[in-house]
């Protein structure tokens, strides 16, 4: 193996993509220093910030997705897709011979798609990790040509026609290692009162603080206290509801600590969530995103709560005052709660990134 063993990760768009490409980056590194990873994102990611930041190489496509609103922005931008497409492809056919990659692994995303298309063309192995219950499109399309497929839930196989491998999602390094009792001090929260955590992505979801911001007032009045992550965009409109108890914050950077002092977490199911639930063993009340792709933020929640380790509450059938009893009867009830962490830390799957190393270490081996 030499300097030259170049690898391609592409994927992005979402930290739901794009994390889990890291966690993997990583591992390889870790695997063999001398491996040169190269990303492939989207301007219009999050990887557009993320990779920079993190001085990464990187190659960003100027490639969106189809808008599905009907107004004169998305118009445009779905005109101007075909201009954007072949503008990628270029390219993309510049990057890879350039680099000559012996191997290419995707993460999902429609970044994703034309980097797997040319590995695929090339002959380079092609590995594919796909987060959800309900695979992505790009995996349904590449999945059958691609040398491996790696799955979070085993739902997802019903989607996928080639063998798949049940690997889980890799996840941030350390999540699950948070400090407990620091965690408290940072938050400045009492250690002996039970902690909700509530968070809607990194984004925020506007539904979530909504419903929370109509209960909060009656909620932290029941001995509960909250950290409560707004997202940047809603952090203004919301920040009048903190309290003594309820501490609100646009971003939380320490996930880590914040799952380790939460007894509850109340979230969106996106894949990544989902499965740093499950890695530190968190009881959760799920609240799926119900205009996801292919519903799969259902799928998802579907599979922590089929095992006891969440409850599930579709946005279509929601009803604030059962919500809230809901929390109350779970915060006030030990047996549940432990009962609940037991069947989610059930469900970690802990060496997902070694996995798919280990699996990408014996093809670059055989090219």
């Amino acid at each position: 193996m030499t300097n030259s063993s170049n690898i391609i990760i592409t994927g992005g768009g979402t930290g739901g993509h794009l994390f889990p490409a890291i966690a993997i980056k990583e591992q390889l590194v870790k695997s063999n220093p001398k491996f040169n990873i190269h990303y492939v994102g989207s301007i219009y990611g999050i990887e557009n910030k993320t990779l920079p930041q993190n001085g990464l190489k990187h190659t960003l496509l100027p490639i969106s997705g189809l808008q599905r609103q009907i107004n004169f922005s998305s118009i445009y931008k779905n005109f101007l897709i075909p201009y954007r497409l072949i503008k990628s492809k270029i390219l993309i056919k510049n990057l890879f011979t350039e680099l000559h990659p012996k191997l290419v692994i995707g993460t999902g995303g429609y970044a994703s798609a034309l980097p797997l298309m040319e590995g695929i063309k090339r002959n380079i192995p092609v590995i594919i990790q796909e987060q959800n219950a309900f695979p992505g499109i790009t995996t349904r399309w590449f999945s059958k040509k691609a040398d491996k497929v790696f799955i979070a839930f085993k739902e997802a196989q019903n989607f996928i026609e080639k063998k798949c491998i049940l690997s889980g999602n890799p996840v941030r390094d350390g999540i699950d290692k948070g400090d407990r009792e620091k965690g408290f001090r940072n938050f400045s929260l009492n250690n002996n009162m039970k902690t909700i955590l509530i968070f809607g992505g990194s984004q925020g979801s506007l539904f979530i603080n909504k419903t929370i911001s109509k209960i909060i007032k009656d909620l932290s009045q029941q001995k509960i206290q909250f950290i409560w992550q707004t997202g940047s965009k809603h952090y203004e409109e919301f920040k009048e509801f903190e309290t003594d108890t309820v501490k609100i914050l646009p971003f939380i950077e320490n996930m880590a600590n914040a799952y380790a002092v939460s007894d509850l977490v109340i979230c969106r199911s996106g894949a990544i969530t989902c499965s740093e639930l499950t890695y530190c063993g968190k009881p959760s009340i799920l609240i799926p995103l119900k205009n996801s792709a292919g519903n799969h933020q259902l799928k998802n929640a579907e599979s922590l709560s089929s095992k006891g380790a969440a409850v599930t509450i579709k946005e279509s059938s929601f009803n604030n005052i059962e919500f809230k009893k809901l929390i109350k009867n779970l915060a006030h009830s030990e047996s549940k709660l432990k009962k609940m962490s037991a069947n989610s830390i059930k469900l970690k799957y802990s060496s997902a990134a070694t996995q798919i190393s280990n699996y990408a270490l014996s093809l670059i081996k055989n090219v």
